[in-house]
């Protein structure tokens, strides 16, 4: 489904868009964001009238270790072995004859590739690079968003919530 396809019972309505959206609840993390929906759908408050919205974002990067060649030629080896692993399987739908043989070479094959590839990849960044990572982009904010039209009755519910804070919004 496309972002511009539209709900269902709501033709050409970008899904990601709510109609004259009011805050209901900020949260520190998703978990509670989440938890609040899930109470409300628990409820039966037609909860498609409902978004959580991150924001603050920041962009983590975790190092999980110093690059140096053998780890790379390592890795490199790992990745090609699996490709070659695929690609043999995929060839031996197609051979009849020694297909064991043709397994076993494509994997050897895709062992080398890997180790070439991975050298070279490693080599053209002339140590600027010398650790290894996984980054994440995060928020450090959760809103939950109602509609306008159900916004009251989803205040009225939300205060039933254990633990949930009085409604600024009462009269």
């Amino acid at each position: 489904m496309s972002l511009s396809s539209g709900i269902p019972g709501s033709p050409g309505m970008n899904p990601l868009r709510l109609q004259y959206p009011q805050s209901l609840a900020v949260y520190d993390d998703y978990a509670a964001a989440q938890k609040t929906v899930d109470f409300l759908s628990d409820n039966k408050f037609p909860v498609e009238h409902l978004m959580i919205v991150g924001t603050d974002l920041k962009r983590v990067e975790r190092i999980t270790g110093r690059l140096t060649w053998g780890r790379v030629a390592a890795g490199g080896v790992l990745s090609g072995l699996w490709l070659g692993l695929f690609v043999g399987l995929i060839f031996s739908f197609f051979v009849d004859e020694d297909v064991l043989a043709m397994i076993l070479s494509t994997i050897l094959l895709g062992a080398l590739f890997g180790l070439v590839w991975a050298l070279l990849g490693y080599a053209l960044t002339r140590g600027q690079r010398d650790f290894s990572s996984v980054t994440q982009v995060v928020a450090t904010r959760y809103e939950v968003l109602v509609e306008h039209k159900v916004a009251a009755d989803a205040r009225t519910l939300l205060a039933q919530l254990p633990g949930a804070l009085p409604d600024p919004f009462a009269q």
